[in-house]
């Protein structure tokens, strides 16, 4: 992967861009390869270029990663293009920002929308992809870019970005906190609060590896765990009951996904 690698700006340096950088590392990639332009990230690891202004970076690039906040392309875009070179890939994980927009600002380049999460400090990301006018060779040279955060799914429709951020962006911080109510269900039914929080990740880890090996899917693996009358079918009756739980997670994934929409259109918070 590694030879493989090009010389890649990353414009932009948060939790998302941050987390992307330590899977390329962990991932055996040199951190020569690395050029960061942040104001505020802390300290990189080492042999990680990092500048504080664009003014301070003397070369350009084939390949960046926008990692800025969307409300920051249109006054950040005129600072970014000289640090383009000719037809550079522009990677954008910019919520909300079409590839018409981008385009507007980086003329000539070849424009790539990329929906990550913070698993890809791992390489267990879904990593929601699309581009108006790659080939087969280009989609690629893109998967070989992304190899070693996780797996590449390629949309073919623009509109579904921003159901994929809804679901693998922010999905995340909803398992997360799924995982924490039921730490506090535990602690409320008397387990030390120690206790029920390491039950409770342990459970999901376990849960979650499970579903990823197994043929079956979740709802299947669900049922081998449901007995007639037993403690999980008392359970799930609350859950389920008048569609509850899926009326959630609908409603919730809806609400992120039309945020999405709405930061296409430059709405404010």
């Amino acid at each position: 992967m590694t030879g493989n690698f090009p010389k890649l700006l990353i414009f932009g340096c948060g939790n998302m861009g941050g987390a992307m950088l330590r899977g390329w590392l962990a991932a055996g990639v040199a951190p020569e390869r690395f050029v960061v332009v942040d104001p505020a990230s802390p300290e990189l690891p080492e042999g990680v270029a990092l500048y504080r202004s664009k003014v301070e970076v003397e070369e350009t690039f084939g390949a960046i990663l926008l990692g800025i906040k969307p409300q920051m392309l249109s006054s950040l875009a005129p600072d970014i293009v000289p640090l383009l070179a000719r037809g550079a890939l522009v990677v954008s994980i910019l919520a909300g920002s079409p590839t018409v927009a981008l385009s507007s600002y980086f003329t000539g380049a070849r424009i790539v929308r990329l929906m990550p999460n913070l698993a890809a400090a791992i390489g267990k990301s879904p990593l929601g992809l699309f581009s108006a006018d790659l080939n087969d060779a280009a989609r690629s040279d893109i998967e070989t870019l992304l190899s070693g955060l996780g797996t590449p799914i390629w949309l073919e429709d623009e509109a579904q970005m921003d159901a994929v951020t809804a679901l693998a962006g922010s999905g995340p911080a909803f398992v997360y906190r799924f995982i924490d109510a039921l730490t506090h269900g535990g602690a409320a039914m008397g387990l030390p609060p120690t206790v029920a929080a390491r039950m409770a990740l342990a459970m999901a880890e376990g849960a979650v590896a499970l579903a990823a090996a197994s043929p079956e899917s979740p709802a299947k693996l669900a049922a081998r765990v449901t007995s007639a009358g037993g403690t999980t079918a008392a359970g799930l009756a609350v859950l389920e009951h008048e569609n509850a739980l899926q009326g959630l997670i609908e409603e919730t994934l809806r609400a992120a996904r039309d945020r999405g929409a709405e930061l296409a259109k430059g709405e404010p918070s």
